[in-house]
């Protein structure tokens, strides 16, 4: 029997309460999100005013998962529903692979605002974490698996049995990545030769790559010197085998090879990077599946499309409501953009502002604008009764994307570039008065964060990938000789920077996640601009200063590196803890910062997200 005999035990007794109910929690909600306890109710189509029998295509929109939380590439379960909220009430509904099937092939109506819904790589999470929301909106997706999870049995992903759970749930249909995700043909970003990597080799070494390498089925196995290592008819047996073991493990665990498939990478103007490849997949292709998707980066399939040419549009996790809603609407003919609403969110801070261009949510909970651009444009807007402010206070905590621009513009008129510009754009930070740029600073610089050279991170990224290589060798001997290179590797002797060696300059992709608190004092024609604390313009003079309104600014800058090959012309300014002060009088012209009860209770609900996050990724 335990026994308390002091103040530790108390709190030992207390701290295993508290982990006990929070298993219990955890539990209960993985259950309820696993029991379905109602059933998909498909649309009507003899309902006229769903289905008129103009032909409006369909839209296809494609996670890669979902996570509670968010991830790099895991959408968190709230964005998710924020999405499907909005697709719901712009009055999309979900269409089935038979529908899609009898559109391209018996010319059956499809609903105008018809939605194919797609989750790729099968993982069991993304199950778990959707089931509810697509209850909720009465949605229906399909699952898209990787056939050699099952033959590895791998914890994360769904197996066959919990597939068919899936499927007499109503609300999925099943779908097929493939046999496998692999990559072939990959040099790093330093143009040193690779070879070939499983998924999980590739993911331990991404970060050493650039662009340079291919996908499993795209092209012949080449050598560093881009000579196939194959000849055709290995090309072709290596290829049709994959489609093969593919059919066997999906008859095997399903008694059924899915309908959909969707072929990696995408958007070769093809099934392939070479001719000859690219026959052999399509051959594959159309003798396997009743449809595939072959790109990526647009919603809207129609007629013009091929049944085995479709696209999709894959959501990044950082994408705000009203940036899917942006995507969609520009893809769609122009009388159907009316259709899409964007969503303002909650709060009185929409009642401040003046929406000026783009796009616009107020989250209110989370003391957040989030400004959407326009596709290759600007979203803009002024804060009403802010022009006869002469000295001026702005605090902002910047969040956007760090490839894009995120600007606060100060005393402009009708015109936003006529005024003062503190702009925050492609990791610089600008000061622009007019079209005029005063200062430009490097943040990288600025960050003043360790400096190495181009030759020492050529060797740490040799030595990491060997380290790869040993973590995942087939056998002992073999992890032994990579773990050798890889210290030899380190041992390797290199011009530093103090040596005279080229710095080091990192490449951001256009997913990596930004976060500077902006702060900026405008006081009879000096501004003084802190960046994290730190002063980064002090006391400039500003030049021709007028009367005039504080603006915020958001806008797409470039397309921007992405290993993922992801194409992307709207932009997210993420603007949080925003507040404006006029100096002269000592008012506060706006803010979105919680105080009192709401601050308090926010952080209650933030440390309480964080310790179930923390037990569902460590358990």
């Amino acid at each position: 029997m335990y026994k308390i005999e002091s103040s530790k035990d108390i709190k030992k007794l207390i701290r295993s309460i508290l982990e006990l109910v929070l298993l219990v929690s955890i539990l209960a909600f993985v259950l309820s999100s696993l029991l379905s306890s109602t059933t998909y109710r498909p649309y009507n189509p003899l309902d006229t005013s769903v289905v008129s029998r103009l032909d409006h295509g369909f839209i296809a929109i494609s996670y890669s998962g979902v996570a509670r939380d968010e991830s790099n590439s895991r959408i968190s379960v709230d964005r998710l529903e924020e999405h499907l909220k909005a697709l719901q009430e712009s009055g999309y509904v979900t269409i089935t692979q038979n529908d899609i099937d009898n559109y391209y092939n018996r010319g059956i109506a499809l609903p105008d605002k018809a939605l194919f819904l797609m989750y790729e790589d099968g993982r069991n999470d993304t199950a778990i974490f959707s089931q509810k929301i697509m209850e909720k909106y009465n949605y229906k997706a399909t699952m898209f698996t990787y056939a050699e999870k099952f033959r590895s049995k791998d914890a994360f992903f769904l197996m066959p049995e919990e597939l068919k759970r899936l499927e007499e749930s109503t609300y999925w249909e099943l779908g097929s990545n493939g046999y496998r995700l692999g990559y072939i043909n990959v040099f790093d970003r330093y143009n040193r030769y690779i070879g070939e990597l499983s998924s999980e080799e590739y993911s331990s070494m991404s970060k050493y790559f650039g662009r340079n390498y291919n996908h499993y089925l795209m092209d012949y196995i080449r050598d560093e010197n881009d000579v196939p290592k194959e000849s055709y008819n290995e090309m072709q047996k290596r290829i049709s085998g994959e489609y093969g073991l593919m059919k066997q493990e999906y008859q095997h665990g399903l008694g059924k090879v899915p309908g959909a498939y969707v072929l990696l990478h995408s958007n070769t103007g093809k099934f392939g990077e070479n001719d000859k490849v690219s026959a052999v997949n399509e051959r594959a292709i159309n003798n396997t599946f009743k449809m595939n998707f072959n790109r990526e980066g647009y919603a809207l399939n129609n007629k013009k499309s091929s049944i085995y040419d479709l696209t999709r549009l894959e959501p990044q996790p950082s994408w705000y409501t009203n940036h899917l809603l942006m995507r969609i609407k520009d893809d769609l003919p122009e009388e159907d953009q009316k259709n899409i609403e964007f969503v303002t969110g909650d709060g009185d801070s929409k009642n401040a502002w003046e929406l000026i261009q783009g796009a616009a949510e107020y989250r209110k909970n989370d003391e957040i604008i989030a400004l959407t651009s326009l596709p290759q444009e600007m979203g803009i807007l002024k804060l009403k009764d802010s022009e006869n402010s002469k000295n001026v206070e702005v605090s902002a905590t910047l969040k956007g994307n760090v490839l894009g621009c995120q600007s606060v513009i100060l005393k402009a008129n009708d015109k936003p570039d006529s005024g003062v510009e503190v702009r925050l754009m492609n990791n610089h930070l600008y000061l622009v008065n007019g079209k005029e740029i005063l200062e430009d600073i490097d943040l990288y610089d600025f960050d003043g964060g360790d400096k190495t050279s181009v030759e020492e991170d050529m060797r740490d990224s040799l030595a990491g990938e060997y380290a790869a290589f040993a973590r995942y060798a087939v056998s002992h001997k073999e992890a032994v000789e990579y773990t050798n290179l890889s210290n030899e590797a380190k041992k390797a002797k290199v011009k530093t920077l103090e040596e005279g060696g080229e710095e080091y300059r990192p490449v951001f992709q256009i997913s990596d996640r930004g976060n500077r608190k902006l702060d900026i004092t405008l006081v009879d024609g000096m501004i003084t601009v802190k960046l994290d604390g730190k002063v980064a313009i002090e006391n400039h003079a500003i030049k021709n200063l007028h009367d005039g309104a504080i603006y915020l600014k958001s806008a797409w800058t470039e397309y921007g590196y992405s290993q993922r090959n992801i194409a992307d012309d709207v932009y997210d300014g993420v603007f949080e803890k925003v507040t404006v002060k006029d100096l002269d009088n000592g008012t506060v012209l706006f803010t979105n910062v919680l105080t009192g009860m709401q601050n308090v209770q926010r952080k209650a609900e933030q440390t309480f997200n964080s310790v179930i996050n923390w037990f569902i990724t460590n358990i």
